[in-house]
């Protein structure tokens, strides 16, 4: 039995093209899979029946990410998250893949056509990305521990080249002292004192925005593991704005030298070019969340954002 395009089950249905592709975008069809940037609908699929207006609808972001993430629901907001987030964490560490090639891993576990002298790495730590958020949206609400903090780079490092060096710990604070440009970073010896000291800080911290970015810029000036510290930062960042109930953000090519800025005038005393550019990768996040049918989350996200602007 042949599968059917959007176009065929919409004419099938007696609906627009944009109809089919939004119930398949929000897993109203079973069997529907997405191949590249089509989708294919089984032939003996039924149009999904009407909704009732009143139902529920998801309270945070966190809701939605979780309820697509359990669903494995292709073509939303969780989809789009994992892609996003892992190409340009990734791409921010040096990593070659392309945007392209990061979506294919992630809906199909190839690569596709791949360009020449991409590391292995690369391809490694970009899956390892992708079950890293996993974690985080599973574990949200979890506190964060030293135990959490490791946990998340052993998912990242594990596999990896670095994992098979004697001198590397995956999964441990380094061993080794390092340095990131010209930033000195916490000598090996009191990494666990810093890092024991900077969680009890944020456990007793108000959860305001500005303290959760005070708590990333630290983070990354102790600069804890060998390798996998901006990535391992910036899941935290992810991990606690969802926990606290602040608009997530993704950190994309166009914000990457405004970001690697405001770290450095944060350290200085000048805070606002890490807060204009965290904002202005919110302000994206936001018209996600009205582009895939969460007007009323998009509204409350805009009103807190707009709260501390």
């Amino acid at each position: 039995m042949n599968d059917l395009t959007i176009d065929e089950a919409a004419s099938k249905w007696g609906v627009t093209p944009r109809r089919v592709r939004d119930y398949c975008a929000k897993g109203r069809i079973p069997g529907a899979t997405l191949i590249g940037k089509a989708w294919r609908i089984p032939a003996d699929a039924e149009k999904p029946s009407r909704k009732s207006r009143r139902r529920t609808e998801p309270k945070s972001v966190l809701d939605i990410l979780e309820a697509e993430r359990k669903a494995r629901i292709p073509g939303g907001l969780y989809h789009r998250l994992q892609i996003d987030f892992t190409y340009n964490s990734n791409h921010m560490e040096g990593s070659r893949l392309t945007h392209e090639q990061t979506r294919w891993i992630f809906e199909t576990m190839t690569i596709g056509e791949i360009g020449a002298n991409v590391p292995v790495d690369d391809i490694v730590e970009t899956a390892n990305h992708f079950r890293a958020v996993d974690l985080v949206l599973a574990t949200a609400n979890a506190a964060l521990t030293e135990r959490y903090v490791k946990r998340l780079h052993a998912v990242l490092k594990s596999g990896t080249s670095d994992s098979r060096k004697d001198w590397f710990a995956v999964g441990d604070y380094k061993r080794l002292d390092n340095i990131v440009g010209e930033m000195e970073t916490c000598p090996v010896k009191d990494v666990h004192r810093e890092m024991a000291a900077l969680l009890t800080w944020w456990k007793d911290a108000p959860k305001t925005f500005e303290n959760l970015l005070d708590l990333h810029v630290r983070f990354e000036k102790i600069h804890p593991f060998q390798d996998g510290n901006g990535r391992v930062g910036r899941l935290i960042l992810l991990k606690e704005c969802l926990k606290h109930g602040h608009t997530p953000f993704v950190i994309a090519e166009n914000l990457k030298q405004f970001y690697y800025l405001g770290l450095s005038d944060w350290r200085s005393g000048n805070r606002l070019r890490l807060l204009d550019t965290c904002r202005t990768g919110q302000d994206v996040f936001i018209l996600g969340l009205r582009q895939f049918g969460h007007a009323k989350l998009a509204e409350k996200a805009e009103k807190e954002v707009s709260a501390r602007t």
